[in-house]
């Protein structure tokens, strides 16, 4: 083998070893960088204001040392870790019953604020879903296969509710409607609404399915078993 084609051979495979590793130390810092820009430089610069303002007359340090260490220096980490806090203590305040009607009296006078109202529900929406479980295993409640583009060729989606009425009435037939999401990114897809009975489940968690879409089907769940279906009362292949 040439030095060219061995070169090659360790280059790659180097970059497989590295690339996850580098890539999630990145994912860390720019959460951490984006955090210590839009939030703690405020919390730090209010720290400065509150130092001088018990110091009084006795300026022990003047504002630009203070800013120099709290804000720039080594003391940056601290609104850092207050907002970590402050977060921590945002969420337990609204998992207990007066937070929780706190919080929907606040929303309330969102949803009834000009311009607020046409923008708040849809953030909410993005949030909610990337951030609570609940609200991804009500929307995406189970993985399936469906067989809506072309005979033979199956997509793999997402239950998210029962069909239409008026179709289900039309045709006589239970419907279930279904995300066919794209790949690499699942959260693009298209909405179909698909018999119930054409429909497999698949043995896989909402979270394997997710990886396996992403990474374009590399990443397999952990048996490997994608062609392994679970068929459930009420739910048959149409080929049986």
């Amino acid at each position: 083998m040439h030095t060219t084609g061995r070169f090659r051979i360790y280059f790659l495979r180097g970059l497989a070893v590295l690339l996850p590793t580098i890539l999630t130390i990145w994912i860390f810092f720019w959460g951490y960088k984006f955090i210590q820009e839009n939030i703690s430089v405020y919390i730090n610069r209010g720290i400065v204001k509150l130092v001088m303002f018990l110091q009084g007359q006795q300026q022990y340090l003047t504002e630009d040392a203070m800013v120099k260490f709290w804000v720039y220096g080594w003391g940056s980490i601290a609104g850092f870790l207050i907002a970590l806090v402050v977060v921590c203590v945002v969420g337990a305040i609204l998992a207990s019953v007066v937070g929780k009607t706190l919080w929907r009296m606040i929303e309330k006078f969102i949803m009834r604020t000009p311009l607020l109202k046409e923008v708040y529900p849809y953030i909410k929406q993005i949030t909610d879903f990337l951030l609570t479980q609940e609200e991804q295993k009500k929307l995406f409640s189970r993985v399936v296969a469906v067989e809506c583009f072309q005979k033979d060729v199956w997509s793999m989606g997402f239950v998210t509710a029962t069909g239409f009425k008026g179709i289900a009435d039309d045709v006589k037939k239970e419907f279930l409607t279904v995300v066919v999401p794209t790949s690499p990114t699942p959260f693009t897809g298209f909405v179909v609404m698909v018999p119930k009975e054409q429909v497999i489940e698949l043995d896989m968690t909402v979270e394997e399915a997710v990886r396996f879409i992403i990474s374009a089907g590399v990443i397999a769940p952990q048996d490997n078993n994608i062609g392994g279906f679970l068929q459930p009362p009420g739910l048959k292949s149409k080929k049986e």
